[in-house]
């Protein structure tokens, strides 16, 4: 099993930055690659980024890329996420997932374990 925490969530303007982050604990942390999702009221859960267990490999969402920033302290048992200029289409409540896996993917339903999601509301 492996519980997942995220903190960081909040409100900001447009423009702004918040930096999510998720602490895992119970299994080895570095045998799980690691992603981001998000759900904003009414919408299906999308896939924001993800990250391999050895931090080499990221993957972005075409609406985040080059504005979102994943990366992940295996040492430390955490991953984040950096997110500057932020917009209103961001706000949502964002989930850490983890997968006991090499390879990382796109597909809620591919990863295993879930965090209690983190509020982040961007206003105009």
């Amino acid at each position: 099993q492996v519980q997942l925490v995220e903190s960081g969530g909040g409100l900001v303007q447009a423009g702004g930055s918040l930096r999510l982050s998720c602490v895992a604990s119970g299994r080895t942390f570095s045998n799980y690659a690691m992603g981001w999702f998000r759900q904003a009221p009414g919408k299906e859960r999308e896939f924001v980024a993800a990250i391999t267990w050895s931090g080499g490999w990221t993957y972005y969402a075409d609406s985040v890329k080059g504005r979102f920033t994943i990366s992940r302290n295996n040492a430390k048992r955490t991953v984040d996420l950096q997110m500057n200029s932020l917009k209103p289409e961001d706000t949502a409540v964002y989930y850490c997932t983890a997968r006991r896996s090499v390879d990382i993917t796109t597909q809620p339903n591919e990863y295993e374990y879930w965090g209690q999601g983190t509020q982040v509301t961007v206003s105009s």
